[in-house]
């Protein structure tokens, strides 16, 4: 659809351009652009990589790799044509081959990335977690999903028969025109979401049953064992692992340890525990700890789950899992051995 100038007596419609005629590149302009405000073609989603080619054949290279807020990657191709080319193959497999990348492996990633881009000061590993709002990596979270975004300036019926299609068996694939526009010398674009149209994109949801499937058949790998969890003389039996270290740092705060000292143990963490002065109840708890961006989906804050120490109320972080919860469990163990604290899995 083009766009029309509204003037005082008249109105005019734009011209329309291509990429090329502006002399705009693919990878020295559009894609440089666009990994600096990506919010234009893809909200919500953080790039941790450009020409991202760690595998064999390093010729394939993804124009831009992101992670979303749910911690899915998203692989994101660029072209300046008419016709988006053969995108979606590329993109397909592109999906396919970054599918796997760990966390750990992502944090690397994003390392050389602000390297290459002059932000080598900042601090990957802390700017991920910052972005998808964890205390910790979650690997059983972590990259569940791949996500596809394709940019281009026009798509080919062909293309988008394809799309359209992939969608409806469960690919999270969308296609953002990128269409150009000449006005008294400037460049402007109008940027659309054409597959999955906006208003219709909830009920497309109904299609992706077999891709849930396939994502609940990944997560069965995840490690779900429950333990049998004992402090003193007190045995709890087939205890999920937040819950179990939750409920050992609790009752250790009841036999007289200090909070802050139960998290000085877990140094490579960031919030252990959320606090407000005084001693207050759950629904005081929650309207205090608003005002500082508290998510209640991420603590233990019920009444009889608060801690109350130091004139202060805590709230107990349940963002707990992978290896960094058996060692947080052993430092515990260690830590306090007049408590004879032990756990094992659950038979």
């Amino acid at each position: 659809m083009p766009i029309y100038e509204f003037g005082t007596n008249s109105i005019n419609r734009l011209p329309e351009t291509t990429f090329g005629s502006a002399g705009v590149h693919e990878r020295r302009d559009l894609q440089r652009l666009l990994r600096e405000h990506i919010e234009v073609i893809a909200p919500d989603t953080l790039v941790i990589d450009e020409e991202f080619g760690d595998w064999e054949d390093a010729r394939r290279r993804i124009d831009l790799l992101a992670i979303d807020k749910n911690g899915n990657l998203v692989v994101i191709e660029l072209k300046r044509t008419e016709d988006g080319g053969h995108m979606e193959l590329q993109s397909i497999r592109y999906a396919s081959m970054v599918s796997k990348l760990t966390f750990d492996r992502a944090v690397d990633t994003f390392a050389k990335y602000l390297g290459k881009i002059g932000k080598d000061g900042q601090d990957a590993r802390a700017g991920l977690l910052e972005f998808l709002e964890w205390d910790e990596p979650d690997d059983d979270h972590f990259a569940q999903d791949t996500r596809i975004v394709l940019a281009s300036a026009e798509f080919s019926q062909e293309l988008t028969s394809s799309v359209l299609w992939l969608a409806d068996h469960g690919i999270d694939i969308r296609c953002v025109r990128l269409k150009p526009y000449s006005l008294d010398g400037r460049l402007l674009v109008d940027v659309q979401q054409i597959i999955p149209l906006p208003e219709a994109e909830e009920y497309q949801v109904q299609f992706r049953e077999k891709s849930q499937k396939e994502r609940q058949a990944r997560a069965s790998n995840a490690d779900f064992t429950r333990f049998d969890v004992q402090i003193g003389d007190e045995v709890h039996k087939a205890m999920w692992k937040r819950n179990a270290i939750f409920l050992i740092c609790k009752l250790l705060c009841q036999k007289g340890v200090d909070p802050d000292d139960i998290a000085g143990l877990f140094d490579w963490r960031g919030n252990v525990w959320f606090s407000v002065d005084g001693p207050v109840n759950a629904l005081d708890f929650e309207k205090r700890a608003s005002e500082r961006g508290f998510d209640q989906r991420r603590w233990f804050w019920e009444d009889d789950e608060l801690v109350h120490a130091n004139g202060k109320t805590y709230a107990f972080s349940n963002q707990w899992g992978g290896q960094n919860w058996h060692r947080a469990m052993n430092l515990l163990k260690e830590k306090y051995p007049q408590y004879k604290i032990a756990f094992s899995p659950a038979s």
